[in-house]
Order: C-alpha cells, then structure tokens, then sequence
C-alpha cells in the first residue's frame, strides 16, 4: 500500500524520572511536535528506548499518546521483537489501543534468514488491519533486509513501506526499483534524508526532528514542492546538528539535546548512560551554531 504518511515523522524520546515514563514531559513532547507541523509520531522505536521498558510500561504508553494525540497527527507504535510472537502481541495492542500503524524492526540477535524476514512481517500484517512499516537497520539488529526480500515483503497488503537506515546508498536505490510501485521508503538517516527525499521517498523518519521539528518538515515539503535548490541549503544547516545527534549511540545524544532545551526527559536507561563531557561539548557547540538557545 502506498500513502500511508507523507513528509516528517519523529522517532519519539521516551521522557523518564525515577518512578517511570514521566507523562507531564511526554505531553510537552507531543505537543512540541504537532506545533512543528510533524505527520506522525513514532513512539516506541528504538529512540524511545522499548528495550527496557516492560509490556505494562509500553501499554500505558500506548493509551496515553493515543488520547493525547486526539487525532491531530498519526500515531505509530514501534512493535518489532527477536521473538516473533511477542512482535504480534505488540502489534494487536497497538491496535488495540487506537494506534493508526507501526513500525516493525527486524528480528535481532537471532539473525533470521530472508525467507524468515519475509514469515515475520507476513505474522505481524496478518494479526492486524492498519499500515505496517518494516524497520531496516542492521547496523542495530544484524539482519538487513535485502532488496528483494523487501519486494517480496511489499506484496503484503498492509505493510506501507520499509524505514530504510542501511546507511547504503545503492541498495536504498535498488529497494526504490523494486518497491516503487508497490508501496513507500521513508529515510531513517538523517544524514540522507535529502538524497532519498530526491529519488522518491515519501518521507523521513528522524531522530533530529525531535530537536527541530518544523525545520525537518519543511525539508520534506521543500522537495516535494521541488524546491530543490532551497532544499539543498536547508539540508546544508541541518547536517552538522543531525551529526552531532549521533556522536554516541542514539538516543544518548538527542536526549541530552532535549534536557539542553529545558526538557526534563531524565536520563537514559541503563545500560545506556549520560553522554561523555567531550560529546556534549561537541553537542552544545552544534545547537547554539544552529542558532538554539541551550541552557547548559
């Protein structure tokens, strides 16, 4: 299926303080994002940090977005697992709960074949009715799904597209040949949201819109307008903040860069930790070039 979203979407911090996920923040969060113009929250994506949150945890997260969204943007609830069942699980709460689709990393650590990446997603689609994005991201998960794996994938009804953050250019192209017509490719890279904005993605799924929001919408909306030469200079300012966003392993740095802009979003969890004196130095130095107001 195609159309599901066009433009921004933000991979959603979870905001956390000593009891759990700190709602009063969370809403402040959301509401930064529909002013900024975003189409869709992802929340419980790998920037969420859902690896260590319980079942419990995700559900209450689940039914507090949903109501606090109140249909003013898309709501997308990352479900993906190493365990297919648990993926499914995720998936029909999702639902359940009013989500309007989600975003399906690959199976981690056990290394799936291709033939098995196709049965999961085909598990995940069937056990539910609303759009379902597949995650690629193997620097992460070790499994990266191949290019016609994902047309294989694509004649799945309801999945509407993959989150492509191979960080490989040729083989985003040759997934773009073969899936073109059958449904979309959003950027998960920040670093390449221009370039596959240019070829054809229907949007991006990022972790610096959480920072800037209306910035990284407007990048989507420049291309689709064919805006390419103002694009290009956009994209030019975005690219030193998006790299420092990743100067430690996401979401370390971006949610450091929240705490910066007055958001109490807590700390990672463990086992990740604060980020290092050094990076946030490297950090602070990106936003306040980027003209933001850090208190730091």
């Amino acid at each position: 299926m195609k159309g599901f979203f066009y433009g921004s979407a933000t991979a959603l911090i979870t905001p956390f303080d000593e009891t759990g996920v700190n709602y009063e923040v969370l809403g402040k969060l959301i509401e930064h994002q529909i002013a900024g113009g975003t189409a869709a929250i992802v929340f419980l994506g790998t920037t969420g940090e859902p690896s260590t949150m319980s079942f419990e945890e995700e559900h209450l997260l689940m039914d507090y977005a949903v109501k606090k969204v109140a249909g003013r943007t898309k709501v997308i609830f990352g479900c993906g697992s190493n365990n297919t069942a648990d993926a499914v699980m995720t998936a029909k709460a999702a639902q359940k709960f009013g989500a309007d689709g989600l975003l399906a990393v690959t199976p981690y650590y056990n290394k799936c074949t291709q033939n098995g990446l196709v049965a999961y997603y085909k598990a995940i689609c069937e056990a539910v009715d609303i759009p379902v994005i597949a995650y690629n991201v193997p620097g992460r998960t070790g499994v990266e799904i191949q290019p016609a794996t994902m047309a294989k994938i694509a004649e799945i009804p309801n999945i509407a597209g993959i989150k492509d953050a191979g960080g490989n250019m040729s083989k985003t192209m040759e997934t773009f040949r073969l899936i073109r017509e059958k449904c979309d490719l959003y950027s998960g890279e920040d670093a390449l949201n221009l370039p596959i904005l240019t070829c054809g993605g229907a949007g991006v799924i990022s972790v610096l819109s959480n920072i800037i929001p209306n910035d990284v919408a407007k990048l989507c909306s420049l291309v689709r307008e064919n805006n390419i030469q103002e694009a290009i200079a956009l994209n030019d300012k975005l690219l030193p903040l998006a790299n420092a966003c990743f100067v430690e392993v996401n979401p370390i740095p971006v949610k450091a860069a929240m705490k910066y802009l007055g958001y109490g979003v807590g700390v990672p969890r463990a086992p990740l930790t604060e980020i290092e004196p050094q990076n946030a130095e490297k950090l602070i130095a990106a936003m306040k070039a980027y003209g933001l107001e850090v208190n730091a």
